[in-house]
């Protein structure tokens, strides 16, 4: 493998390597399928990959638990980009299988969840069984050791397999959020529509101490799009919290914001700032511009010259 490859969670005929599809500069890259995250994030620790692209979010389950330990953990990483895909199943089988035929089914455990209500009330006698990814899951329906597998059309031809059912979803526009991870450098240019990563890890539990944390933000108008806490394996009811927040941290606002977390928290990882994958700016006060922050130094470097 190559330092010009970019690496994801494989097999082929992954969502992901969809996800990863998308991006421009994906077709002059080489790009490798891995059989984990951690895998593909260790390739690119290692210098064996510039990138990789990895699942973090989706809109039905939440958070991609292994991504998110993964970036708070070991050798810093940091993102770039941002793709978010629609999610759609098939339920793929061998040829000649009917819907009567299907008696045990397999996907990526992330999949369970968002056909829950479809395997109920049309294969409600199926047992499931997890499987690495979901295209993984198609291959060992390829192999017979399942009848169906919950995958993308797409991946139906790679394992010579057909998608008996189409557009399997229990919840509407269903998606799933990816992010472009390479090792740690200078973050891209702001856009005016970034989003802000971080893993926070409190200094003590006390109360009170996470609302420390959220006023961080709150005060200087940053919008927290999402925050999930993880165990960090120090000990029962020992977590960090995983943090998205709108803007770039060449913002004022933002950079703000990261100043008091480093002075509140234990520990602060910063993920990177990137663009938003759907282009939507910020709404920011006019109290919390960069124009407003500027005039407030202004202000103080006069009062301290003793010219207020």
């Amino acid at each position: 493998m190559s330092a010009s490859r970019y690496t994801y969670l494989g097999p082929a005929g992954t969502f992901t390597e969809a996800a990863l599809r998308t991006l421009p500069e994906a077709a002059t890259r080489e790009l490798e399928p891995m059989v984990s995250v951690p895998a593909a994030l260790d390739a690119v620790r290692g210098g064996e990959a510039a990138a990789a692209l990895v699942p973090i979010e989706n809109s039905v389950e939440g958070g991609v638990t292994t991504t998110l330990d993964e970036l708070a953990a070991g050798e810093p990483l940091m993102i770039y980009r941002e793709v978010l895909l629609p999610i759609a199943f098939a339920l793929l089988v061998r040829p000649g299988t009917t819907l009567a035929d299907v008696k045990t089914v397999t996907g990526h455990p992330v999949a369970q969840p968002q056909v829950r209500k479809w395997l109920a009330a049309h294969l409600p006698h199926a047992a499931w069984e997890s499987a690495a990814s979901n295209a993984d899951g198609a291959r060992l329906v390829q192999e017979g050791r399942y009848d169906g597998a919950f995958a993308g059309e797409f991946a139906a031809a790679t394992y010579g397999l057909e998608p008996l059912v189409t557009d399997i979803h229990d919840a509407q526009n269903a998606a799933t959020r990816f992010v472009l991870v390479g090792r740690p450098a200078r973050p891209a240019a702001p856009t005016g529509a970034d989003k802000t990563s971080l893993v926070l890890w409190l200094r003590a539990d006390h109360p009170g101490a996470l609302l420390e944390l959220l006023q961080e933000y709150a005060v200087r108008g940053v919008n927290m799009m999402r925050i999930e806490s993880r165990p960090t394996g120090e000990g029962i009811g020992r977590y960090c919290f995983s943090v998205d927040c709108e803007g770039h941290i060449t913002d004022r606002r933002v950079g703000e914001v990261l100043m008091g977390l480093k002075r509140v928290c234990r520990g602060v990882r910063f993920l990177g700032s990137y663009p938003r994958a759907d282009k939507v700016a910020a709404t920011v006060r006019p109290d919390m511009t960069d124009a407003a922050f500027t005039d407030a130094a202004d202000w103080l470097n006069r009062c301290q010259d003793g010219r207020p």
